[in-house]
C-alpha cells in the first residue's frame, strides 16, 4: 500500500513548542518524504518565523487563520494536505526517531482509517508533568484506556497523536466544534459510518502537557464535563466506568468522614490505594518525588473529573438542557 503522510498541527502561542517538536522531525527514521502542516489558529505570538528555520530541512507549509479552534484548524490543515494520511499531532509533543517508522509498518501490515497511540514522559520533562503523565496514563488509574492495551473498533484516539485516511476525513467531515471532547466524537462518528480504528502500540508520543495543578484541574474537569455530552450524543458508548471518579471522589469524602468517629476501614483502603500509587510512579521513573506527586495529581484528576461528570450529567440526563447553552466554553 502506497501511503503518504501529513503531519496536521495546530498551534496557538506557542514557538518554542513548535521548534522542540520540528527539532524532533529532524530526527525521524523515515526514508521516504513527508509533509508538515502548521495551522496558526489567530495566534498573538506567531511562529512563522521558526517554521520558517527548518524551511530548507523539512517539506513544510505555513497558514495563519483566524482563531476558531483546534478542532477547526485541523480541518482547516487536512484540507490543504496533500497526503493520503494525515497524522494529528499537539503542539506539545515530541516524536521519538522511529514514530513514522512504526506508524508505517502497522499500517502497511494491518490498514485502519484511524489510529491513536501511547503516550510518555520524556526525561526531560519536569516532575509535575511526569506525575500528570502517570496519573493520565497509568493502568491503575485509567486502566490503560489512553493507549496502554490494544484494541480494535473500541479505541477511541485522543487527537495529541491520532491518523485518520483522507477517505475518513472526507466521509465524515473531520472534527466537530466541541472541545475537548472532539476526538473521541470522531472516532465515534467513524465506527458509525463502518470505518475501523485502531492502536498502534509503538506510534508513541512523548506528551509534554503544558500544565500546572491549577491548568491541570481545569482540563480534567472539562473532560468530565464532556463525556454525558458525548454518552448523550452516542449512546452505545456510555460505559459505568465513567462514574468511577465521581464514586471514588464520594467514598474518599465519606471515608474522612467516618475517620473523624474513629472508623478508620474505609480510609485505610485509600491509604493503601495511594501508597501503591506512590510506589509504582516512583519505582517507573526512578524518583521517589515523582511519587509523592502523582499522588496528589491522582486526586486532582479523579476529583476534576469525578466533580464535572456528576455537573454535566445532572445539567444534560436529568435537566435535560442543551449543552451548547449550559456549557457554551466547550464549543467553538
Amino acid at each position: 500500500m502506497n501511503l503518504s503522510y501529513s503531519f496536521i498541527i495546530p498551534v496557538f502561542n506557542r514557538p518554542q513548542e513548535i521548534r522542540e517538536l520540528l527539532k524532533s522531525m529532524l530526527q525521524l527514521e523515515f526514508v521516504s518524504a513527508f509533509e508538515v502542516v502548521i495551522v496558526e489558529d489567530g495566534s498573538d505570538i506567531s511562529s512563522e518565523e521558526v517554521v520558517a528555520e527548518f524551511s530548507e530541512k523539512l517539506q513544510i507549509a505555513y497558514y495563519y487563520k483566524k482563531n476558531s479552534g483546534p478542532g477547526n484548524s485541523r480541518n482547516y490543515g487536512m484540507h490543504r494536505a496533500k497526503g493520503n494520511y494525515f497524522l494529528i499531532l499537539d503542539s506539545d509533543v515530541l516524536l521519538p526517531p522511529d514514530y513514522l517508522k512504526e506508524v508505517d509498518a502497522f499500517l502497511q501490515n494491518s490498514f485502519c482509517d484511524c489510529f491513536g497511540g501511547p503516550d510518555a514522559a520524556h526525561p526531560s520533562f519536569t516532575d509535575i508533568q511526569k506525575a500528570i503523565d502517570y496519573s493520565m496514563t497509568s493502568f491503575l488509574t485509567t486502566g490503560g484506556i489512553r493507549g496502554k492495551k490494544s484494541s480494535v473498533n473500541k479505541f477511541q484516539p485522543r487527537s495529541f497523536n491520532m491518523g485518520i485516511s483522507r477517505k475518513a476525513f472526507e466521509a465524515t467531515g473531520g472534527f466537530g466544534k466541541i472541545h475537548p471532547g472532539e476526538d473521541p466524537d470522531l472516532s465515534l462518528r467513524l465506527i458509525k459510518s463502518g470505518f475501523k480504528t485502531c492502536l498502534i502500540p509503538g506510534a508513541r508520543v512523548f506528551h509534554k502537557r503544558r500544565i500546572n495543578w491549577g491548568k491541570f484541574y481545569k482540563q480534567v474537569k472539562k473532560f468530565g464535563l464532556v463525556r454525558p455530552i458525548l454518552n448523550k450524543w452516542h449512546p452505545h458508548s456510555a460505559k459505568v466506568t465513567y462514574w468511577f471518579p465521581t464514586v471514588f471522589t464520594a467514598g474518599f469524602i465519606m471515608s474522612l468522614i467516618f475517620a473523624a468517629f474513629n472508623l478508620y476501614f474505609f480510609i485505610s483502603i485509600y491509604i493503601l490505594y495511594f501508597g501503591i500509587i506512590g510506589i509504582d510512579a516512583a519505582f517507573k521513573s526512578k524518583n521517589i518525588w515523582v511519587g509523592f506527586l502523582a499522588v496528589l495529581a491522582v486526586n486532582i484528576q479523579f476529583f476534576g473529573y469525578g466533580w464535572g461528570f456528576l455537573q454535566s450529567f445532572f445539567q444534560i440526563n436529568i435537566l435535560n438542557k442543551n449543552p451548547e447553552k449550559v456549557y457554551p466554553q466547550l464549543f467553538f
